[in-house]
């Protein structure tokens, strides 16, 4: 199992890129009310899910243009696993099966909220059959934010060609060929998290998961191009690693000693009985 508590930072460098769009704000960088850039937590989990599974690890979140298998659904993947479908109504067994077989269950957590199939239960008249399994992961991560306000810029773009023709005149551009694209010019944010020990014994999360986990943080933009975040605009600076060797403290404490200024460049203050590891992007 897991033998320390481990904190964790990510230093994130962001030029001419939008880390991480509001789909309620017309994809627009997300942006706080200090003006501060932030990246959801959501999203930080999403790019390290795709570097374990480059890495070769099993998910069971995978998103739909990332999976490694044929199942289309959370529950498609669970319900394809032979051992969890031998362990039938023993939930406890599930749940133990869950972590040993997915690294992001015994990482994360996952709240397994099955419904049963509405047919049988319009029949029945009842919710038996429905699974509802919560797990408790020990890896936490804080959305990422800038270190100072970032500047959005808003580009307005056209597309050389209709997606339909116009019947009426084929050679007028239609409403469709109009549309917007942001970015922030440069910025850089940081996260912070935690891996915690007494839930790591719960789930199974080792220290070997501990190192899967530190090689993913220095590679999460690694394969994450898009047209958002065009290659090298999206970097990983540093991941500072904590490990309690000899004391634990609390994070609060630990991530305040890392500050780190609006160039990347950082000062960290040292804990005596605390190893620190800092760490280059790759």
């Amino acid at each position: 199992m897991l033998s320390k508590k481990i904190d964790f930072a990510i230093i994130i460098g962001v030029r001419n890129a939008n880390p991480n769009g509001d789909p309620l704000n017309g994809n627009r960088p997300r942006v706080n009310y200090d003006g501060l850039g932030e990246m959801s937590d959501v999203c930080l989990k999403r790019k390290i899910r795709n570097r374990l599974i480059d890495d070769g690890e099993a998910i069971l979140v995978q998103s739909a243009d990332y999976r490694t298998d044929e199942c289309h659904s959370i529950k498609a993947r669970y319900d394809s696993n032979a051992d969890i479908n031998a362990a039938k109504d023993d939930y406890e067994k599930q749940r133990d099966i869950a972590c040993r077989e997915w690294y992001d269950v015994r990482a994360f957590g996952q709240v397994l909220a099955f419904k049963k199939n509405k047919k049988k239960k319009d029949e029945e008249g009842d919710d038996e059959g429905s699974v509802s399994i919560g797990i408790r992961g020990p890896v936490s991560i804080q959305s990422a934010f800038s270190v100072e306000a970032v500047d959005v810029e808003s580009l307005q773009i056209t597309k050389s060609v209709n997606l339909e023709t116009n019947k009426e005149n084929p050679l007028k551009k239609s409403s469709d060929t109009l549309g917007m694209k942001h970015r922030v010019n440069r910025g850089i944010y940081v996260s912070f998290g935690s891996i915690n020990r007494q839930l790591a014994e719960k789930t199974g999360f080792s220290d070997g998961d501990a190192e899967k986990l530190k090689r993913a943080l220095c590679k999460m933009f690694n394969n994450d191009e898009s047209s958002a975040r065009p290659a090298g605009s999206m970097e990983i600076i540093k991941v500072i690693w904590w490990i309690h060797e000899s004391v634990t403290l609390s994070s609060a404490k630990v991530h305040r000693s890392l500050a780190v200024k609006p160039d990347g460049t950082y000062e960290l203050e040292k804990f005596e009985g605390i190893v620190v590891q800092e760490l280059d992007g790759q």
